[in-house]
């Protein structure tokens, strides 16, 4: 379904600021996670806002319309979150990409959604001050994306998730109200925690259109390394054995043997033909004691080799290969494709046996599955690769994918650790929160958004019918 577009060239926009260009519209069509077509599909036009009045302007006037409209940043996500399912208009937020105030005396920053996550840390370096819950993908993604899907990365087990560092939001709701949630102290009992609730929403609730992120101070003593194991089962029974005993890691990273092979391949890098973990320490004093007690752990699970450095070159080479991982596993082959981004937590208990059934899944469907992951946190990364052009093959693959995220609910995990619902985990929402959370959600959705005129489509179960969410009550 096309929508008509053209009240838009009503708005008080410069003209860089609106298009329709085909091309422009392409753009805005795809993430990272979809192609044109499989999850999205063209928005009639595409906006770039550059303050906050002028998203107001643009929401106001499509609910108005009856236009919906899906917030676009860098466009990195994997659930097909900020892709269009039902065409209309393309918020593309990058120009909202300034630093609005920098507070260093509070550790705290104010951040349009549109800024690069590495920005962020590098405008504060001087100050020895960073963003701590940085994905993977900090280089490439934005803040705003990032608040969208409460997104997490490698540091995780030891800092937590992007929502446990933002203090404040500026959001846009759908009829062109702007509100401001939070506060800048770093603790309120004041009211419903609408901060919260609009981190992890996909756009879904309302815009961000300005964000006060909390700060932490540079360790004094970093170091990183990497641990390599006779077998996977033995690197993540390391991996538990270590959180479970609260070693002071702030990155451990499980690699399997197949996706180091394709790094190899990928980056001309030299990894080992083994499993192993990826490590990293904080600490201000001690890190030392730290290592040691991890090294005496990792030899009760027949560790090979464990390699410590505090050399700056070698960790950045180290943790290039791990954030390349993705890449490297899609470049792997011309004839295979990813078929879906495997993203699931369990409980650390359980960590060892998820690993162990994704293998055991590939052995049976006889197909590759790369498993790597933030193992602390317990997240598997397992991407399964298959020929989109045979069938049988697709059908393997689903079935692996499925069964993964089933047997991670059944653990009391989750279908998705960092990547969001979007399109693409729809359908085990209920599953896993249960119909009645689930109608709650709706709930609020409904009173926020009661057009639905804010990213529809994306995580309720009945929009993969090409539906709206509706109002329970109704």
């Amino acid at each position: 379904m096309t929508h008509d577009c053209s009240f838009l060239e009503a708005l008080d926009l410069a003209d860089d600021q609106l298009s329709f260009a085909e091309s422009r519209r392409e753009s805005h069509a795809t993430d990272w996670g979809t192609t044109q077509g499989s999850r999205g599909v063209l928005p009639d036009a595409v906006v770039y806002p550059e303050r906050t009045e002028d998203v107001s302007a643009v929401l106001a006037a499509a609910t108005e319309h009856g236009v919906p409209v899906t917030p676009y940043a860098a466009g990195t996500g994997l659930e097909g979150n900020a892709v269009p399912a039902h065409a209309g208009i393309s918020l593309d937020l990058t120009r909202m990409d300034d630093v609005v105030d920098y507070r260093p005396e509070d550790f705290q920053i104010d951040v349009g959604p549109g800024i690069i996550g590495d920005s962020v840390d590098e405008y504060v370096a001087a100050d020895g001050l960073f963003f701590p819950p940085m994905p993977s993908s900090g280089n490439i993604s934005t803040i705003g994306g990032m608040i969208a899907t409460d997104a997490s990365g490698m540091q995780t087990v030891m800092y937590g998730e992007v929502s446990d560092w933002v203090l404040a939001l500026e959001a846009v709701l759908a009829d062109g109200t702007v509100i401001r949630t939070g506060s800048r102290a770093i603790k309120t009992s004041s009211g419903y925690n609408l901060t919260d609730l609009l981190v992890g929403s996909e756009g879904t609730l309302g815009v961000v259109t300005e964000a006060t992120l909390e700060l932490a101070g540079r360790p004094r003593q970093i170091r990183g390394g990497r641990a390599i194991f006779e077998t996977l089962d033995d690197a993540a029974e390391a991996v538990f054995d270590a959180v479970r005993t609260e070693v002071g890691v702030a990155k451990i990273e499980l690699v399997d043997e197949l996706s180091a092979g394709m790094a190899n391949d990928y980056l001309g890098s030299d990894l080992p033909d083994a499993p192993m973990v990826f490590l990293e320490f904080h600490a201000n004093h001690g890190v030392e004691e730290e290592i040691e007690l991890c090294r005496t752990i990792f030899e009760d699970h027949d560790v090979r080799q464990l390699e410590m450095s505090e050399d700056d070159d070698e960790m950045a080479e180290l943790w290039e290969i791990r954030r390349e991982l993705g890449p490297a596993v899609a470049s792997y082959d011309p004839d295979l494709q990813i078929l879906q981004p495997g993203d699931v937590t369990v409980p650390i208990s359980n960590y060892p046996e998820i690993v162990r059934e994704s293998k055991r899944l590939a052995e049976q469907y006889d197909l590759l599955v790369a498993c790597f992951g933030h193992a602390g946190d317990g997240n598997l990364h397992y991407n399964v690769l298959a020929d989109p052009d045979d069938p049988d093959q697709v059908e393997r693959g689903e079935r692996i994918y499925r069964e993964i995220v089933e047997l991670a609910l059944e653990h009391g995990g989750t279908s998705t650790g960092e990547h969001g619902i979007g399109q693409g985990k729809r359908k085990y929402l209920e599953a896993e929160h249960g119909a009645g959370a689930v109608d709650a959600m709706r709930s609020v959705k409904h009173a926020l958004d009661p057009t639905g005129t804010l990213n529809p489509g994306k995580i309720f179960p009945e929009t993969a019918d090409g539906e709206r969410v509706r109002d329970p009550q109704r």
